[in-house]
């Protein structure tokens, strides 16, 4: 079960659109929309909300520049999404995410396909965002959760073996398998 402020988001009572304004999804593989960058920005919004053009317009700019991506390409907003390089989609699709002005942001091992230039920003932007966001970032990079977490889950095979903050985790951690698993015993 899924909570969001208590309730199961799998509920009966659960309106979806809402739900999907309120949290947003960035996948491992980039899911830019076949349409301009400015298009990919405000394909939520003109769904969920009625902002005038320039109230759209400073949406855009503000989501772009939080994902680290407004100064690559403000010039070229009617220009394809598909045309961007792999990091510059997947920072667009956090941009996506962020128009929205979501509560919580999953994230889905979001650099795994991505040199490290790219990573780096990501990981960068993650810092900034967790500040005002709830981020949740699903990785096997080790090194890359030590980097970006404050609370870490450990799951192996589907099952919850440990959670708690991550200095304990990575130094302490009070299961075996999380124990062994971080030691590289294993996985």
């Amino acid at each position: 079960m899924v909570l969001l402020e208590g309730q199961d988001i799998l509920g009966p009572d659960v309106d979806v659109r809402q739900l999907r304004s309120r949290v947003g999804m960035v996948f491992q593989e980039s899911t830019v929309f076949p349409m301009s960058i400015r298009g990919n920005i405000t394909f939520g919004i003109r769904l969920h909300e009625h902002l005038s053009r320039r109230k759209v317009a400073e949406r855009v700019e503000q989501s772009l520049t939080r994902a680290a991506l407004w100064t690559e390409v403000k010039d070229q907003l009617s220009k394809p999404a598909g045309s961007l390089s792999g990091g510059q989609q997947q920072r667009l699709c956090i941009a996506r995410a962020l128009a929205m002005r979501p509560e919580v942001i999953l994230l889905d091992e979001p650099t795994s396909a991505l040199d490290p230039i790219s990573t780096l920003k990501i990981e960068n932007l993650i810092d900034e965002l967790k500040k005002e966001v709830t981020i949740a970032l699903v990785t096997h990079n080790l090194e890359q959760a030590a980097r970006c977490a404050d609370q870490v889950a450990f799951f192996y095979l589907g099952e919850l073996i440990e959670i708690g903050p991550a200095a304990q985790i990575f130094t302490a951690p009070q299961q075996t398998r999380t124990q062994n698993y971080v030691t590289g015993q294993f996985g």
